[in-house]
């Protein structure tokens, strides 16, 4: 064909034809159109009524998909509801794929073969699915992991030795599955996180994991490194550290005898002489207490943790200067002291206060958290403030709001304490600790398991105590509803902590710690809306029945919260998974569960005037408790 001939501007359509026609069928485009095909075959396979991928756009658009010169180096679904079997040819022909998350969905069945083909692939994200059979022989030639994640699936068999080919790795998580046999003699460079957890392994503990924490190894027969010597296993600090010189055998010579005998002597005579000086200091002490205004022993209690004692003096004073300033500080003691709620008795005051020992509870969003044991063994709880910049009398207007909150399931303020550089609280002390620590704190084979009448009846105490604040006005709210700050009495009844602090100090100084927690329309954490504390509420309700964290799949690269997460599996219809395991055993209020569950998911609603009100929490719990105990009377 002769184009000569042709007018110029047919001869410009031609060209812009041509060109066209090689931008769509070049390398890229092709790889591109291809691992978009691939990822419609894996879509139809595994999530057709749940990712909304649509071929009118390019796949690089799609939800979950991140592409990097013109291909899927990305794919990225947790908690998106997949369900079945992943196929060949789908995910294992992304050969440029570095990052894949698929954890927190239903997939079954061995992982592809193909997947092989990824060898670039860096990240790969699996936990939390139903996979079975061994770990596939295929994961230790993708050389390029740092971040393998296998745990809480049904993988069986052995770990396999190979995965020492993985030299970058960084993470290696296989707790919760059905892996057996010994752990082998794995010597990763750069693992920095592992766990193997709650497997059926037995034997020992490989030297090169043995500085791996004790909860990486738990619910098992093993023995070694963290988790102690195993039968006939000699401590390396009592194992000798070379060979004995020849001829000399293993028997002590006598001067070294007696020089072992001479030394235990002499540390003996040191400490009896320490022992005397601490005697005769306390006597010294004991017999000028009339005369001195604060005691030596006061600086072995809470000031000593750097608490100002409200006479002028920051932190930790030497004895001698707190005995030289005792006469104004007793006269400045008459105008500093605790402000009590109530009209029981004082039987204590600041001074007892700051003499009681001392003992770190835990550092919250609020501030630090001790354990006082008063001279009279009375224990309270004393909250210090950190970052409480309110003016004075505005503090004092919304303590006083505070102290007067009467329920219980409050925990109770008994008192106060302000100044210009230290506020502190003292509430009542909860003997048993936080729900946080008793749902999470030890998930070793000694914990003891929380039954189903425990949780619901904290689940109900809970709700009640927030019930009543928001009762107390329509603007009320607590504005940090979490596990920590449910606390339990000796007799496990829980009550809520921490109430209307949020509004006082406010949270943005440390905002990511009630994230998990937190409804998607806060942005001003002073200003909490009681739709708000329902959100709050209702991931606590999520927290008590799956036994997950809400921050623990946000800890991780890939997070999603906890809400999404269990609305994912109840689209799916396997509500069962998605219960603490020490939940299945209550078969006969299975029902009772599952609508305790849909509860939760009710209050975690994206848009709040779709959350229930507290007061319709409180009945619905009321009505599941009462089904319940009609269930075990049948």
């Amino acid at each position: 064909m002769n184009c000569g001939h042709l007018p110029m501007d047919t001869r410009l359509l031609l060209l812009l034809l041509l060109f066209l026609f090689l931008l769509t069928f070049s390398p890229a485009a092709a790889d591109l159109a291809g691992d978009g095909a691939d990822l419609m075959t894996f879509r139809g396979a595994v999530g057709r009524f749940v990712l909304p991928w649509n071929t009118s756009v390019s796949p690089c658009m799609w939800p979950g998909v991140t592409c990097a010169s013109n291909r899927v180096v990305s794919l990225r679904l947790p908690g998106s509801g997949l369900i079945g079997q992943i196929p060949e040819g789908t995910i294992g022909n992304l050969s440029n794929l570095q990052t894949l998350s698929l954890r927190f969905n239903a997939l079954s069945g061995p992982l592809p073969s193909d997947l092989a083909r990824c060898k670039e692939l860096r990240n790969l994200y699996l936990q939390g699915n139903r996979f079975s059979g061994e770990i596939p022989a295929f994961l230790s030639s993708l050389s390029s992991l740092v971040r393998l994640n296998l745990a809480e699936n049904n993988f069986s068999g052995v770990i396999p030795l190979a995965l020492n080919n993985l030299t970058r790795l960084g993470t290696l998580y296989l707790e919760s599955n059905h892996l057996s046999g010994e752990i082998p003699e794995l010597d990763l460079p750069n693992l920095v996180q592992f766990n193997v957890s709650f497997n059926r392994l037995n034997g020992s503990v490989p030297s090169k994991l043995r500085d791996k924490p004790a909860n990486s190894f738990l619910g098992m027969s093993l023995c070694g490194g963290p988790l102690g010597l195993c039968p006939g296993e000699i401590s390396p600090a009592a194992a000798p550290t070379g060979a004995l010189p020849s001829g000399s055998g293993s028997k002590l010579s006598g001067a070294a005898i007696a020089g072992i005998v001479i030394g235990t002597i002499a540390v003996f005579l040191i400490l009896l002489v320490i022992l005397f000086l601490l005697c005769r200091k306390k006597g010294k002490a004991g017999a000028a207490k009339s005369v001195e205004a604060k005691p030596p022993e006061v600086e072995v209690a809470l000031r000593d943790v750097g608490i100002v004692d409200g006479f002028g003096t920051n932190g930790v004073a030497p004895a001698t200067k707190v005995a030289a300033s005792s006469a104004p500080a007793a006269a400045l003691a008459a105008k500093k002291q605790l402000a009590f709620f109530g009209n029981g008795p004082k039987v204590y005051d600041l001074e007892d206060l700051l003499r009681a020992s001392a003992e770190v509870l835990g550092k919250g969003t609020f501030g630090t958290t001790y354990k006082a044991v008063l001279e009279t063994g009375m224990m309270v709880a004393v909250k210090r403030l950190r970052d409480a910049n309110t003016p004075e009398k505005e503090f004092r207007e919304k303590i006083d709001a505070i102290g007067a909150m009467n329920h219980p399931n409050l925990v109770p303020l008994q008192a106060y304490y302000h100044s210009k550089d230290e506020k502190l609280l003292v509430y009542d002390y909860m003997p048993m600790g936080s729900l946080s620590s008793l749902l999470h704190g030890n998930r070793g084979s000694g914990r003891t398991p929380l039954s189903w009448e425990i949780r619901t009846s904290i689940a109900m105490a809970a709700a009640r105590g927030i019930e009543y604040i928001h009762s107390t006005s329509p603007t009320a709210s607590h504005g940090n509803i979490k596990s920590s700050n449910i606390l339990l009495t000796s007799s496990s009844e829980a009550r809520v902590s921490d109430h209307g602090l949020a509004h006082l100090v406010g949270l943005s100084a440390t905002s990511n710690r009630a994230a998990g927690y937190r409804a998607p329309e806060v942005t001003d954490t002073r200003r909490v809306s009681q739709k708000a504390d329902v959100y709050s509420f209702g991931v606590l309700l999520l927290e008590l029945l799956t036994g997950k964290a809400p921050a623990q799949a946000l800890l991780n690269e890939e997070g999603v919260d906890l809400p999404r997460w269990v609305q994912s599996v109840v689209h799916e219809e396997w509500t069962s998974e998605v219960f603490d395991m020490e939940l299945l055993r209550y078969q006969s209020v299975e029902e009772e569960m599952a609508e305790l569950l849909q509860l939760g998911v009710n209050c975690t609603a994206q848009y709040p005037d779709q959350r229930p009100t507290m007061s319709m929490v409180v009945a619905k719990i009321e009505e599941l408790q009462r089904s319940s105990v009609e269930v075990s009377k049948e």
